[in-house]
């Protein structure tokens, strides 16, 4: 019996030469182009066994019909096909299989290359967390009543209320503050309390102050050149301790001291210790009055001649 000649199919060469299926389609253009499936994958970010699932038409191993079109489309997109035509493939091979018949989803996912990253998501989920937590504590002080402390403070800083009629208002406070002497001139001075110790005893040169220390007790002034001192209590000016160029002696310069010497009207005397002026003599003369003259001896009446 001879031997029949062995025909090979040729629906299977047909079938690879053009390809009908989406995953048949996807398979030999990626194989055209000479790549592997890792290759799709690592350019779609889609796992690979889901890619595999594509090729072999499985749609079945895929979460559902949107994934199945979104990454048919993702990979056409990978090896440069028509993935509008892949995608209506897809749906038309999902539709007509059992998995189309019992699964029905409305909506398909986005570009698995355009979802965002992990490490993106977890910043967006972060910030969500910070802005959320932040208007808590927020809206929890904002519904917080005021503590004790923060009302006494709030009151405190209101201005004090104008005093209703009828009602005398509070005496200001006189001024007092540090003692200060500041030279407009080189001048000598001695400062002294009241116990003899010296607190300034020297020259304080033009444009130098000295401050009396806060706890002096009645200290006094010793100086040739009163005028050329500026004193002032607490910034307030005080009048000349003495006439120019007079030494005084003895002046008290306590800050309540001097504030009652700023306070004494015009032509007061001067608070003791002040040298007084000695009163002036007529030029020329010693201070004395001059007694008058005595008037001349009265002339001797005239004797009779003898013979008269």
């Amino acid at each position: 019996m001879a031997d029949e000649p062995e025909f090979e199919p040729v629906a299977d060469d047909a079938t690879a030469a053009h390809p009908s299926t989406p995953g048949a389609k996807l398979r030999a253009a990626r194989e055209a182009q000479g790549l592997s499936v890792q290759d799709i994958a690592t350019r779609t970010r889609i796992a690979q066994r889901q890619l595999e699932a594509i090729e072999r038409d499985d749609y079945g191993a895929l979460p559902g019909i949107p994934y199945a079109v979104g990454f048919a489309r993702a990979y056409a997109r990978a090896i440069d096909l028509d993935e509008v035509a892949i995608a209506a493939d897809v749906r038309n091979a999902v539709h007509n299989s059992d998995m189309g018949a019992t699964r029905y989803e409305a909506f398909e996912p986005a570009d698995p290359a355009r979802v965002p990253s992990r490490t993106l998501a977890w910043t967006a989920a972060v910030i969500g967390i910070i802005v959320i937590a932040g208007f808590t504590i927020w809206r929890t002080q904002l519904l917080t009543p005021p503590t004790g402390e923060e009302i006494a403070e709030q009151q405190a800083e209101k201005p004090a209320a104008a005093p209703k009629a009828g009602v005398q208002a509070p005496i200001a406070a006189p001024v007092t503050g540090p003692v200060v002497f500041t030279a407009n001139d080189d001048v000598w001075m001695r400062i002294v309390d009241e116990a003899g110790e010296r607190l300034k005893d020297g020259l304080l040169k033009k444009g130098e102050s000295f401050t009396l220390p806060a706890g002096a007790r009645n200290p006094t002034i010793l100086t040739g050149r009163p005028q050329a001192l500026d004193v002032t209590v607490g910034g307030k000016a005080i009048p000349p301790l003495g006439a120019a160029d007079r030494t005084i002696a003895d002046v008290p310069v306590s800050a309540e001291a001097l504030l009652a010497r700023a306070a004494a009207p015009a032509g007061a005397p001067a608070p003791a210790g002040q040298p007084q002026r000695a009163p002036t003599t007529p030029a020329g003369g010693q201070g004395s009055v001059p007694t008058p003259a005595a008037p001349p001896p009265p002339t001797a009446a005239p004797q009779p001649s003898a013979g008269n």
